[in-house]
């Protein structure tokens, strides 16, 4: 007698940083949660809140990885990237998902 059993598919939990989003995958900046000058230079790299980013290649070994905003393409460390934080997506009544 053979059994099975389905397994429970988890919700997709949407990326919450630059360096979790995959490649050509993309997301809205929220903040950046850096020290004052390092996020200032991002700002005017165009790596502004409300832009679209979108992740493009990555070098050998996934760092550093290659992002693209506001008709640019910038090179970011994971370390740096895992501190650009994204917009959460909320439902149409203005909810965020639980």
């Amino acid at each position: 007698m053979q059994l099975s059993f389905k397994k429970q598919r988890r919700a997709a939990r949407p990326p919450a940083t630059l360096a979790e989003l995959k490649q050509d995958e993309h997301g809205i900046l929220d903040r950046i949660d850096l020290p004052a000058d390092v996020a200032q230079r991002l700002m005017e790299l165009g790596f502004l809140p409300g832009a679209q980013v979108t992740r493009a290649l990555s070098a050998p070994g996934g760092d550093p990885r290659v992002f693209r905003v506001d008709g640019s393409e910038i090179a970011l460390r994971r370390e740096t990237a895992a501190k650009l934080l994204l917009r959460m997506k909320t439902h149409h009544n203005g909810t965020s998902p639980k």
